[in-house]
């Protein structure tokens, strides 16, 4: 893949969204930035997905945003292409799960961050460069950040500007597994495909809620949901009967 852009592929249940400018070590042009919000309402809205990956082309994620153009982002402010793009991720209704190698940087970490989950190669490498640059960072993108790592590392990372590696992105919680290249790809499916096989509704109604978007209407909605269903009855009869569950609720059902 050479060229510069955004790819989506659906294998099963699992759509992959592949970041790609191979002589900008994948950072995200204005026009990259515009392409996420449209490709991702489409993945949503295909009823075969059930969990996205979100990863860069090669060896490497992201180092960012290209700084060729960066004026239109400076001019934006919190309301910049990238902010729009970071934000509609963060609302993406189904799991979504960042596969970091190597450089994950700036646009990059803003992603990574944006995603539920984060799977790091031992090679991976993660920083928030803004004042390196004179930038002030997003505030939205700010504050997701310190929901995240907490306000004290969220603060060093900013402060700083340093890169650390992906063990420390582990321990201050920025990342969630890290795993030598050669678990990495195969341990991606393995996560993919044991979220995919859960209960949909347990899981999208369990990241509403966890993300702050369930008021108490919406969550009781959620628990009727579960009753209507037949998907708590079929969890535990497959359990009694120590079988896979055969769990039928999409997201279409979402009302």
């Amino acid at each position: 893949m050479t060229e510069v852009g955004l790819r989506a592929e659906v294998t099963g249940p699992v759509a992959t969204v592949v970041i790609s400018n191979p002589t900008r070590r994948n950072a995200m042009t204005p026009d990259m930035w515009r392409q996420l919000p449209p490709l991702l309402d489409r993945l949503e809205a295909d009823p075969a997905v059930r969990v996205l990956v979100l990863t860069g082309a090669g060896e490497t994620f992201c180092a960012g945003a290209d700084l060729g153009d960066v004026d239109e982002l400076l001019a934006a402010g919190d309301h910049s292409v990238a902010v729009a793009a970071e934000e509609r991720l963060a609302a993406f209704a189904k799991p979504t799960v960042a596969a970091v190698r190597g450089a994950c940087v700036g646009g990059g970490c803003q992603l990574a961050v944006a995603c539920d989950l984060r799977i790091a190669a031992t090679d991976a490498r993660f920083g928030v460069p803004p004042a390196r640059l004179g930038v002030v960072y997003p505030t939205p993108t700010t504050r997701r950040l310190a929901a995240l790592v907490g306000p004290a590392t969220a603060k060093y990372l900013i402060f700083t500007g340093e890169l650390v590696d992906a063990d420390r992105a582990a321990r201050v919680g920025l990342v969630d597994e890290v795993l030598p290249a050669d678990r990495f790809t195969d341990r991606i499916a393995e996560l993919t495909g044991a979220i995919a096989a859960r209960s949909q509704l347990s899981v999208i109604a369990a990241k509403e809620i966890v993300d702050g978007r369930a008021d108490a209407a919406r969550a009781a909605w959620w628990h009727g949901q579960s009753r209507a269903s037949g998907e708590a009855r079929e969890g535990v009869a497959a359990f009694h009967e120590r079988r896979p569950p055969r769990f039928t609720w999409t997201a279409s059902s979402d009302g």
